[in-house]
């Protein structure tokens, strides 16, 4: 159980990760759109590489989802499977788990 809840952690973080880059990517397109007037040369470098790099950035963001939701989709495939091949051991943990969560809720009050 440790494991999962490292997994899940990591999860977040990912998740954390992937959102934090999609406001850099919106930031970087809007100071983009705002120096759009600028004709220095050194703002005009500037401007090519933030493009290059955000368009290289956009583009491992997609895959990182796309890899993150086949994951999902791995696992949820993997639990189906499991419950289909032992529907009894699955009714028994889910049994255990709710027994526990209704002790641990019945302590609260």
């Amino acid at each position: 159980m440790d494991t999962s809840l490292n997994h899940s952690d990591f999860d977040v973080s990912k998740e954390r990760l992937m959102l934090d880059l999609r406001l850099i990517v919106a930031d970087a397109e809007e100071l983009l759109r705002a120096s759009a007037g600028e004709v220095d040369e050194k703002v005009s470098v500037a401007r090519q590489r933030i493009e290059e790099h955000l368009g290289s950035a956009k583009a491992r963001l997609a895959d990182a989802e796309a890899a993150m939701l086949e994951k999902t989709k791995a696992a949820a495939q993997t639990a189906d499977e499991y419950v289909h091949e032992n529907p009894w051991r699955a009714v028994g943990i889910a049994a255990a788990v709710g027994l526990v969560l209704g002790m641990l809720i019945s302590r609260g009050r």
